[in-house]
This record gives structure tokens, sequence and C-alpha cells, in this order.
């Protein structure tokens, strides 16, 4: 042969999971979707069967299961996917318990074969092969015959040049020991789990002939828009392509001593760490920093964990939202994943073409985690800062840090090797009062201050005062800031 055979790659309509097979599944493809019961499987093969059947690609779906297929469509009705024009003349609908009563592969197989001649279908379902391989146990030929029945069916669709899928539930030994792995060019696996009390929901892509497809285990959803697949490996923003990070360019975080401080601002495209005790300025900080973006005509997005829209943070946040300069990630589920969370905020980066990004704070991110995940946040939470700042977008993120006033703590976490820049700001107790104070601990390749400066907020705003020193006007009792402050 002196070409290649180029095999068209079918779009599935389910979000996320073209990127995990590689740009779609292959055309004349056999595939299992298999999983647990509950998982999703039935769902997600009508989602597929909706958005690729028309009248030039019809739909053939075949039910084995003890239920006639009514009830199964009165349910799966419910879906915004679903589209009742479509049964009309692109999708049909056939009940085959009947045949597989005796358990008689041969007159199943005759069956589907003849309503494929007759309807000439595309695509092809068949739900539940579990029922399948049950009947086959009746019998003691029945493993070779569903050896038999599995090959030729594949043989046979192929030949119809029809893209087949085999629903089923299995358990994951099933799935490795059974025939149909086998002769599957594609399988898709669904599980779900219960961690405490939080339910997750996974896929994996364990085979798929002739492409590449990204590995491992991604969250998903159900909702009424059907599944919602969130990969772990995010495409960045095309905005990406065109950046070259450099650590001259810099943002202002809104309190020019403070950009002093950090040798003229945050350089574009670094992570910077705020950490400090409750009370201490973090979320003011923040804030300033968004609205220093807005009135600068770059735009921002923040997700809040601490607390939910409507005790958002200061009148300043809640109008810069309310005006559409700042987005705000949705954050009140407490089940949320990280994969989740991270595909929220690239798609509103992109559509805000966001400059400035605020996760308030790490600490509230843990706790509105599924339980499940939260095993994994270090990791999780690295890769996140990773598609983010590849983006090219600076993020501030902010940490709750216990003030022991004797000991030198940077994050709670471990989590200080991800920030390119690290500010702490912390109390004193001076003259019988607490005082606060701020500090540039560092900013990968770039000089800064090595001053602590008291520091006090005034009208939602940070306003940075004197450095801190033994004989400065402090035990004097002098005002905490200085004449002159910015």
């Amino acid at each position: 042969m002196n070409q290649k055979v180029t095999i068209r790659r079918l779009e599935t309509g389910v979000p996320g999971l073209d990127e995990l097979l590689g740009g779609g599944l292959p055309e004349y493809s056999f595939n299992l979707i298999a999983g647990t019961p509950g998982c999703g499987k039935t769902t997600l093969a009508h989602q597929i069967m909706f958005s690729l059947a028309n009248p030039d690609r019809r739909a053939l779906f075949f039910t084995i299961l003890g239920e006639p297929p009514l009830k199964m469509l009165r349910y799966q009705q419910q879906f915004s996917f679903f589209d009742i024009g479509k049964t009309r003349d692109s999708i049909k609908f056939v009940n085959l318990s009947a045949d597989l009563l005796d358990g008689d592969f041969d007159r199943v197989l005759a069956r589907i074969l003849e309503e494929v001649r007759k309807f000439s279908p595309a695509l092809v379902f068949v739900d539940s092969f579990r029922s399948v391989i049950q009947a086959s146990r009746a019998t003691d030929d029945g493993p070779l015959n569903l050896q038999r029945f599995v090959q030729q069916l594949g043989m046979q669709m192929a030949s119809w040049q029809a893209t087949t899928f085999l629903i089923g539930e299995y358990s994951a030994p099933e799935t490795e020991s059974s025939p149909v792995s086998t002769v599957a060019d594609g399988i898709l696996w669904l599980s779900q789990l219960m961690h405490r009390d939080a339910m997750v929901r996974k896929i994996q892509v364990v085979k798929l002939r002739g492409q590449a497809q990204s590995p491992g285990l991604h969250t998903f959803r159900i909702g009424g828009d059907g599944l919602h697949i969130f990969p772990r490996t995010i495409i960045a923003s095309p905005l990406a392509e065109k950046l070259q990070l450099s650590g001259d360019k810099r943002l202002s975080l809104g309190v020019p001593l403070l950009d002093d401080m950090m040798g003229g601002g945050l350089p574009i495209g670094y992570s910077m760490l705020a950490v400090g005790p409750s009370g201490s300025g973090k979320t003011i900080l923040a804030t300033q920093f968004l609205a220093e973006g807005v009135r600068k005509g770059e735009p921002g997005v923040i997700a809040a964990f601490e607390k939910s829209p409507n005790q958002l943070l200061s009148y300043q946040l809640h109008k810069l939202i309310d005006n559409g300069d700042v987005g705000l990630i949705d954050t009140r589920a407490l089940d949320l994943s990280i994969d989740e969370t991270l595909h929220n905020m690239v798609g509103m980066i992109n559509r805000m073409q966001a400059k400035r990004v605020v996760i308030d704070s790490l600490a509230g991110f843990e706790l509105a985690l599924a339980s499940a995940f939260r095993e994994d946040f270090r990791e999780s939470l690295y890769r996140m800062v990773a598609v983010l700042t590849g983006m090219g977008v600076t993020v501030l993120m902010t940490a709750e840090l216990e003030d022991r006033y004797t000991d030198l703590r940077f994050s709670s976490y471990g989590n200080a090797f991800l920030a390119d820049a690290i500010l702490m700001l912390r109390y004193v107790e001076l003259t019988g009062q607490l005082k606060r104070v701020i500090s540039v601990v560092k900013i990968r390749g770039s000089a800064h201050s090595k001053d602590i400066r008291f520091f006090d907020i005034e009208e939602d705003s940070i306003k940075i005062g004197q450095a801190l020193t033994p004989y400065q006007g402090i035990l004097s009792g002098q005002p905490v800031i200085a004449p002159g402050s910015r």
C-alpha cells in the first residue's frame, strides 16, 4: 500500500469526550461502553446517538432488557439532547428480549442483521449486552457461542459500515476476561464511587485503536444536558501561543508602595501566594488587584470559595462583577472537583479575555472539593496553577495561615513552592495592640524589598506605612501609619 487509510472521526456531541478520544470516535469502529449500574452508560449512548443521528446517518438501538423501550425513553426524554423528531425518521428502537429467552445466539444475530438490512443504519447500539453474557452462562457451550456471536457481530457491522456500540454492566475483572474486550476497537469505562458523603463519577478510555487518547480517569457530571466530562488535561488558550513571558513586564497590585516593594509590581504570568491569618487583609488585597486591572483595561476572574455570592466581599467587588468587568466562578457546590473548577475558569478566562485571576482562598477551595479529591489536593493544585499561568494570566491566591507569632511559615499545605511570589501579611503585638505588617518573602528572578512594613485598612483599601524597626516611632507611641503613606 502506497497510501495510508484515513479514518474519519465522528464528533460525539458530549462535552469533553472528543478531547479524551483524541478528536472523536473512529467511524465504523466496534465499541464497548461499560461500567457499574447507575454510572450513566445508557445516557452516554443516547447522548452520542441523538447528537450523530440524522436522515443521512440513521441509528438503530436494540434493547435486550426485561423492560420495554418505552419505559427507558420515558426517562431519557427528560434530557435536553433528546429530540422526539429524530425518533420518527432517524432513530429506531427494537426490543430483542424475546429473541434471547432460549439463549439462541444465532437467532439473536439473525434478528439484528435483519433489522440492519431493513433500516440501513450508520450507528448500531445494543443495550444491555450484559444480558447476552448472562444468557450464555445458561448452557454448557455458552461461552464458546458468545465468543463466536461477538466476532460475527463485529464483522457483520464492519461489512455494513456501521459504527457499533455495546452497552453493558461490567466490573473491571469481567471486562478484562470478556471476549468483547478483545474484539472491541474502543472501550469506555464509566464508574461511580462513594467517598464518605460524596459521590464521584469518572470515565476512562481503556482502549482505542488507531489514535492517541488521553489516559487516566476523568471526572464527569450528569445534569439536565446529559454527561459533561472534565478532562484532566486542558488545552491552553490560543492567546498563550502568542504570549512571551518575561520578568520585565509587570502588573500593578493597586497599592503603589507595595508595587515598589516588589520591584515594580508582579511579573505577568506569575502566581502569587498571599498568606496570613484571618482578618489580615488578604481578600482586600485581592480586590485591589482586580480593581487595578479593570482600571487599566485588564478584565479579571475570581473564584471565591469562602463566601456565597450574596456575601461576596466588598461593595467595590460587587460593582466590578455587576458591571461585567470581573467574572465570578460559581463555587456554591460542595462536591466540586479541581478538573471541573479549572474547566469553568479556563472557559471564563477565554470568554472575557481575562488577564488576572484570584483564588480566594485555598482553604475554602479544599473544603469545597468532594472528599474524594482532597487527598490529591496538592497535586491537583499544582496542575491548576500550571494551566492558568501557561495561559499567560497572572494568578493571586490567598491562604489562611494561623498566626503563632513565634513561628515563620509560608503555607499550611506545603504548597509555597507552587508560587512564583509570596506575600506575607501578619500581626505583631506592640504597645498593647495588634498591628498589621506586610513583607515580600520572594519573587522568582527579581529583586525585592526586604522590609517589613506596617499597613492598615482604610475604606476597603490597603495603606502601606513605615518600615518596622526597633526604634522608629513605635515604642514612643507615634502613629502606625506614617505621614505621606500610600
